[in-house]
């Protein structure tokens, strides 16, 4: 039985990147994978999950971890110890794969890691959720409109932001640290997977742009993501006949676009209103009239109606690779709007949706309104039938189990 590590510092699958490993271990297992899953103990504790689990430190580890980003800007290079024990678990389970989701997030030691990867010669699978593995420090760039990635981080103008560094700026030395340890494997052990064509573009101009790549874009649960009555949801929300213009977010922050919520609800008509889900209590407090806020919810079920319930879902992202929010609200029959931003537009065809220039709030209501003139029904068939044919989870999962496939008979053969 062939044997597969995945690593995430998070579990819980009310995180996107935490349901993928998951859901991804599930159908190994059912092809005959034996599936572990390593994640950051101090950070999401044990939680049910079907895969062998690999906890990773604890809350103590963590937190000096934490300390050490915040002070000294050494973000992946703490939790020595946690390393070392659990780099000691991988040499006793020998996987024939180790698949990469995040290493940031306070729990690993990345250049001890990269060291047992370089001498164990195991494949390795690295999908890129975000930019980080490539930066000297933030792990997006767009909102900042910075450059400097492609030649050497320095100088970085968004210390303070995750992963944050309130005294010290070290994006050259860990810039320097990454492309030494990142680009240290053997030709040929490290597949990238970007899911986007746009970070697969954006890499191409990284210290990375020599390894080998493969595309895979995620996938969501169409099952649970389908068009479904909204009556019940609308009354629930006091939302009656207005046209809803729907927006998502696991976290609210200037880069998602809720202050371009907030200017747009200036220019709402009697007829219209603004659902916003994943907001903080203190930014519910502050919300402007025109705007119903929904807390972060983990009924997926209810999600689903908001998604169903909406006349257009609005995604004014700055800065994004491929959000799930939007192959989900196109699974749920409801066209999206979104700025030409990173890979926000890679889901939206002229069938799925509108792209309106980056900052343009004005251009996103009238695209909105425009859909609603037209009718939700005229593109709901659409919609549906291009989440089916492109963001089946069952579909992409598939394609890292072919990868996984390829690259341990690879390695058996030499």
């Amino acid at each position: 039985m062939k044997t597969l590590v995945q690593i995430n510092p998070v579990l819980r699958r009310s995180t996107s990147t935490g349901r993928i490993m998951q859901e991804i271990g599930e159908l190994a297992q059912q092809n005959g994978w034996d599936s572990y899953v390593a994640y950051g103990r101090g950070r999401d504790g044990i939680l049910p999950c079907r895969s062998h689990i690999l906890p990773v430190g604890n809350v103590f580890s963590t937190a000096w971890h934490g300390a050490a980003t915040r002070l000294f800007d050494l973000h992946g290079l703490a939790s020595r110890r946690a390393t070392s024990r659990f780099v000691g678990r991988l040499e006793v389970l020998q996987p024939d794969v180790v698949h990469i989701h995040n290493i940031h997030g306070y729990f690993l030691n990345y250049p001890a890691f990269f060291d047992y990867l370089r001498r164990s010669g195991v494949p390795v699978v690295w999908t890129v959720h975000d930019c980080w593995l490539y930066t000297g420090h933030c792990y997006y760039y767009t909102y900042a409109g910075c450059q400097r990635w492609r030649t050497g981080c320095h100088d970085c103008p968004q210390r303070r932001q995750f992963p944050a560094s309130w005294v010290v700026d070290r994006s050259r030395s860990n810039y320097t640290r990454k492309q030494a340890v990142f680009t240290s494997l053997a030709p040929g052990q490290l597949t990238i997977v970007p899911v986007s064509d746009w970070i697969r573009e954006e890499m191409s101009h990284s210290f990375l742009r020599d390894c080998n790549f493969q595309v895979i874009h995620n996938g969501i649960d169409t099952g649970v993501f389908r068009p479904r009555p909204t009556a019940a949801v609308r009354a629930r929300y006091g939302l009656g006949d207005k046209h809803v213009l729907l927006g998502v977010a696991s976290i609210w922050s200037k880069e998602k676009g809720l202050d371009d919520f907030i200017q747009m609800s200036r220019l709402l008509r009697e007829s219209e209103c603004i659902v916003l889900v994943g907001l903080r209590r203190e930014q519910l407090r502050r919300l402007p009239a025109g705007i119903v806020g929904i807390a972060r919810t983990e009924n997926v079920e209810q999600l689903a109606e908001l998604y169903a319930a909406a006349d257009a879902f609005l995604n004014p992202t700055w800065q994004d690779n491929y959000p799930t929010v939007n192959l989900e609200a196109i699974s749920c029959g409801t066209p999206v709007v979104t700025y030409r931003t990173g890979g926000s537009v890679e889901a939206v065809t002229p069938a799925t949706g509108v792209v309106v220039p980056r900052g343009d709030v004005r251009a996103m209501l009238q695209a909105a309104r425009q859909i609603g003139a037209q009718g939700k029904a005229a593109c709901q068939a659409a919609c549906r039938a291009y989440a089916l044919s492109h963001f089946r989870k069952e579909d992409r999962y598939m394609d890292y189990l072919h990868l996984y496939e390829r690259l341990a008979a690879g390695r058996k053969r030499k």
